[in-house]
């Protein structure tokens, strides 16, 4: 059973109405336990939009989707999937452990269960000392790895990604493609994640989804052959280059197809 399953979706807002934008048409994608897909595009192709129709927070105007066997509205009432945005979206008045015990007080779990747990996570992404501290004490990394933790705190299978680290700074950046990495290997989760950025989906990716310019298709699929384990010295070697010119000459081919058909990105 795959972790998440799209058949045929497509999307459109202000339906039949003259300022109807088209955004995703007929996509289809299957996304195996454990798996870490990226998703990566143009500005604008539907990449973010394809997240939410995963997450329930869209209806999708034609096709189906599926999230571990369920509909995407089941799946959402079960809390299958945990969410992490550019912005870490951390409460300042909550410490940092009552932040990561949120999802668990939603789901009902008792006082020493939350805290328990809450310390298990801030283990988990080598935070235990800030347990008390306020996320505006806490570096911009730092808040994102906080907000992975909360994500992932009451054990769902997924987890979905919108350009979590585009805020960051490159070395900070890198650091943190490493530990959602680690985290994901230690926790088995399956990841959908969004990017602009080519050499971040082949880092994290075991493949990565490329897709055209509204309305979103899904033009290649490019497979990332890196190994199981992925450090510094994976952005040194050839097939890290080599996957980046197949991700590149995606888009790229994508784009030249676009301009002569004379369409636009708006």
């Amino acid at each position: 059973m795959s972790a998440v399953s799209i058949r045929n979706v497509s999307k459109a807002f202000n339906e039949g109405k003259s300022n109807q934008v088209d955004a995703l048409r007929e996509v289809s994608l299957d996304v195996e336990p454990g798996e870490f897909i990226s998703l990566i595009g143009p500005s604008g192709c539907g990449k973010s939009t394809l997240l939410r129709l995963i997450a329930n927070l869209l209806e999708p105007t034609a096709g189906e989707v599926a999230v571990n066997g369920k509909s995407a509205t089941q799946a959402r009432l079960d809390q299958d999937y945990g969410m992490a945005f550019q912005q870490a979206g951390l409460f300042d008045w909550r410490t940092v452990r009552k932040n990561i015990e949120l999802p668990l007080e939603l789901k009902g779990w008792d006082k020493s269960a939350r805290r328990a747990r809450a310390e298990e996570m801030l283990q988990l992404v080598q935070l235990p000392e800030f347990a008390d501290h306020y996320p505006w004490q806490l570096s911009g990394g730092m808040q994102q790895r906080i907000a992975i933790a909360r994500a992932l705190a009451a054990h769902p299978p997924l987890l979905l990604m919108d350009e979590p680290f585009g805020a960051l700074d490159e070395m900070t950046r890198e650091y943190m493609q490493g530990e959602l990495l680690r985290i994901c290997a230690a926790t088995g989760t399956t990841v959908v994640f969004v990017t602009h950025s080519i050499p971040e989906a082949v880092y994290l990716s075991h493949r990565v989804v490329v897709m055209s310019p509204r309305p979103g298709r899904i033009t290649k699929i490019v497979e990332v052959s890196l190994g199981v384990e992925r450090t510094e010295d994976t952005r040194n070697r050839t097939p890290f280059f080599e996957a980046i010119t197949a991700v590149r000459e995606g888009l790229r081919g994508m784009h030249a197809a676009h301009v002569g058909l004379g369409n636009d990105d708006r």
